[in-house]
């Protein structure tokens, strides 16, 4: 597991690079050696936040982030984020029969820790999806798909890109603003 930790407004030290690198790097009994994990470590006011993204060779992307006033503190709310999502992630693939997924690693509940063993309820649950949505798309721009999500009173719209004429979603950010998802 490659780890690469960079900052914003921050200065990271070498007690917060260890610390990272010790509480995240647990993680390598269930990733492959050539997952890459990119933490971004920020401060804002009195409050720091930690986002860490695994990128496995393949597989969903997982991440997860938290903003606490100890860094120490989110550095372990993320670790248990993360950890809470590869094991959902790994138990859904084994009640499926798809092991074939090379970026986890399949191993009994004996190897890890104590603290480890014991599941949430909704672990277990399956995916339902109670209800689909169509609807035709007409071209325009973001701003005009913006408008629209307005207009709708939604968190985001998913709209057919005028200028790329591609799928794209614009949405509303948590901290202001507007944000765009395109297709790479």
């Amino acid at each position: 597991m490659k780890i690469i930790i960079s900052g914003k407004k921050l200065e990271l030290t070498d007690g917060i690079k260890v610390a990272i690198e010790e509480k995240i790097g647990r993680l390598d009994r269930y990733l492959n050696p050539e997952t890459e994990v990119k933490v971004t470590v920020s401060a804002k006011k009195s409050t720091q936040k930690i986002e860490v993204t695994i990128i496995p060779i393949s597989g969903p992307i997982i991440r997860a982030e938290d903003s606490e006033e100890n860094l120490y503190a989110a550095i372990d709310v993320v670790y248990d984020k993360l950890k809470k999502q590869i094991r959902r992630y790994k138990n859904k693939l084994q009640d499926k029969h798809q092991s074939k997924d090379q970026s986890i690693r399949f191993q009994s509940d004996e190897v890890m820790e104590n603290d480890e063993v014991a599941e949430d309820v909704d672990d277990n649950l399956d995916i339902v999806i109670e209800r689909r949505k169509k609807f035709d798309m007409k071209p325009m721009s973001p701003e005009e798909a913006i408008l629209q999500m307005e207009l709708i009173e939604h968190g985001f719209y998913m709209f057919r890109n005028i200028d790329s004429d591609e799928i794209s979603i614009v949405y509303r950010r948590e901290n202001g603003g507007y944000g765009l998802i395109e297709h790479e």
